[in-house]
């Protein structure tokens, strides 16, 4: 089937990736590596970070659970402590490319946020939007966990993107850095791209869409 509509993540897609900042973070305070991302997958239909991104519990709550998970493993840390690391840095290029994909499909952001806090994985108001260098302003429908209740990769969110574009599932294309949620949209019938870097995933992009984006220099 023709595509008719690019649909994409946006932590890790059109930022950079967190888990950078967990691993430096983990670095600094002497933690295991992947310590934070041993906790997000562990139970992760009903840890601190599931029940935050569906809107659960409130900031409070998943400080308090996110200190628990960790003590359990035996290197407490707060989750008042984590949520700052989610601020990445905005790639321009995919912001480019954002912008290219509209002028000929219809384009959606499905992410898995939270309400509280500050950052691209955060619940958007018209501030974080701008903070956020403008990104969502270009998206035709924007689908939020926190918001819905609902969250990646939980087949339902995707078809709700489906169902808000006025698409099949087969007809998109989807990009994620996480190869879960790719896997996720793959079963649907999506043409799934994970995000390992800026330039590899523009590629895919151009090879699964047609189009062609400007290059750069840069080695990302």
């Amino acid at each position: 089937m023709t595509i008719e509509a690019v649909i994409w993540d946006l932590g890790g897609v059109f930022t950079s990736s967190p888990f950078e900042a967990f691993n430096r973070f983990e670095a600094q305070r002497g933690l295991p590596r992947d310590l934070i991302r041993t906790v997000n997958t562990t139970n992760p239909d009903s840890n601190a970070w599931a029940l935050f991104e569906r809107g659960e519990i409130d900031g409070a709550g998943f400080d308090r659970k996110f200190l628990e998970e960790t003590t359990a493993l035996g290197h407490p840390v707060r989750g008042a402590e984590v949520l700052p690391l989610l601020s990445g840095e905005v790639r321009p290029r995919m912001v480019e490319a954002l912008t290219i994909c509209k002028q000929r499909f219809k384009v959606g952001c499905i992410t898995n946020n939270m309400v509280h806090g500050h950052g691209p994985a955060m619940a958007t108001n018209p501030e974080s939007a701008s903070r956020g260098g403008g990104i969502m302003q270009h998206f035709d429908a924007i689908i939020e966990s926190s918001k819905v209740g609902v969250r990646k990769p939980d087949p339902r969110i995707y078809l709700m993107m489906c169902e808000q574009l006025r698409v099949e599932a087969k007809a998109c294309v989807y990009l994620d850095d996480l190869g879960i949620n790719c896997k996720a949209a793959a079963q649907l019938g999506m043409v799934a791209i994970k995000v390992i870097s800026e330039r590899q995933a523009l590629a895919d992009l151009e090879g699964a869409t047609g189009l062609t984006f400007p290059k750069s220099q840069s080695r990302s």
